[in-house]
C-alpha cells in the first residue's frame, strides 16, 4: 500500500474512507460518462445551449472525481477507476443510449444527477460520522457543484422534476 498522508484517522476509518470515496468515484464517472452520451446525441431546440452546457458540466464531474481520486492515493489507497470497476460499481441506472429528444436528456440526467447528489449526502455524513471533516467537506463541494448542475441542466425543461 502506498504511503498514507492523512494519519490523523485510523486504519479502519482510513479503510472506510477509501472504500466510500472509490465508491462515490465509480458513480462520478458514470455520470460524467451520462453527460457525454447526451452531449453527443441530444436533438431538438435549444440544442446549442444545452450541448455546450455539459462540456462545463463533465468537466465539473472530472474535477470531482479527480479530488476523489487523489484523495484515496493520499490516504494510502488505490483509486478504482477503471471502466470495468466502474460498471461494477456504479449505483446509479444505465443511462438510454437511445434517445436524442433534449427533452429526454434532460429528464434521464435530471434524475440521475438526483440520485448522485443523495449518494453524496450520505458520504458527507458517513465522513463526518468516521471523523474525516476533509473528505466530507470534498463531497460537500462535489454535492454543491453537482446540485447546481442538475438545476442548470432541469432548468431546459418544464417537465425536469
Amino acid at each position: 500500500m502506498p504511503q498514507n498522508f492523512v494519519p490523523f484517522l485510523n486504519e479502519n476509518a482510513r479503510n472506510e474512507m477509501i472504500g466510500l470515496l472509490n465508491d462515490r468515484l465509480a458513480d462520478t464517472i458514470d455520470l460524467g460518462n451520462a453527460v457525454k452520451q447526451a452531449h453527443w446525441n441530444l436533438r431538438g431546440t435549444g440544442f446549442i445551449g444545452v450541448h455546450e452546457m455539459l462540456d462545463d458540466v463533465a468537466d465539473h464531474l472530472r474535477e470531482g472525481s479527480d479530488m476523489m481520486a487523489e484523495r484515496v492515493s493520499m490516504m494510502g489507497g488505490f483509486a478504482r477507476g477503471s471502466s470495468q470497476t466502474v460498471a461494477e460499481k456504479t449505483t446509479l441506472e444505465p443511462y438510454p443510449t437511445e434517445i436524442v429528444a433534449l427533452e429526454d436528456h434532460v429528464q434521464a440526467l435530471v434524475s440521475r444527477f438526483n440520485a448522485y447528489t443523495t449518494k453524496l449526502r450520505e458520504a458527507v455524513n458517513a465522513a463526518g460520522e468516521a471523523g474525516d471533516e476533509d473528505s466530507a467537506d470534498l463531497f460537500t463541494e462535489v454535492s454543491r457543484t453537482a446540485e447546481k448542475d442538475a438545476w442548470f441542466i432541469g432548468s431546459n425543461s418544464a417537465k425536469a422534476a
